[in-house]
């Protein structure tokens, strides 16, 4: 009788787990995939992590609570948030403007209600097997409604493939 699959099983060994280079868009796609299927395969993500997710009052993150701070971009945080494309610092005591301007982000919209700013570090496309995959990987800074006070800021991480012309 197989029994839930292991982290191994996944492809991915927790111990191996760089949290900050994820955050800080240090780490390749490839990790961060691998990572993240595990993460939404694993039932138990507490007792593995020792991460406790918690509400965050927004459908498109999923947020946890860290059991130590862990240090990114010159911050420390608790609390991270996972968007569709990757791992985001929940933090305090740094505005986005003040954040984007420590990463030598140039914001998109940057308004009293929202801030939105990237910087593309990886834009790659690449052929192979008749097959076309572009890779992009992008430091995020950002506010949102479900988080007043608080700046978001980490990795978006992307790859798309087609044919080749």
């Amino acid at each position: 009788m197989a029994g839930p699959a292991s982290a191994q099983d996944a492809g991915f060994d927790p111990s191996t787990l760089d949290l900050p280079a994820l955050i800080e868009c240090r780490a390749d796609v490839q990790t961060y995939n691998v990572f993240a299927f595990w993460l939404a395969a694993e039932t138990d993500t507490s007792s593995t992590l020792g991460w406790q997710e918690t509400e965050s009052g927004n459908l498109f993150l999923k947020q946890y609570s860290l059991p130590a701070p862990v240090s990114v971009f010159g911050q420390e945080t608790d609390t991270i948030a996972f968007t569709a494309s990757g791992p985001m610092a929940v933090l305090d005591g740094i505005s986005p403007a003040e954040m984007a301007q420590k990463l030598e982000i140039t914001p998109a919209i940057s308004t009293p209600e929202k801030f939105l700013g990237e910087k593309v570090v990886v834009d790659k496309t690449e052929e192979d097997g008749g097959m076309r995959f572009q890779t992009r990987i992008s430091v995020n800074v950002s506010t949102v409604d479900s988080h007043p006070g608080k700046t978001l800021a980490g990795c978006s991480y992307s790859i798309s493939m087609q044919e080749a012309e």
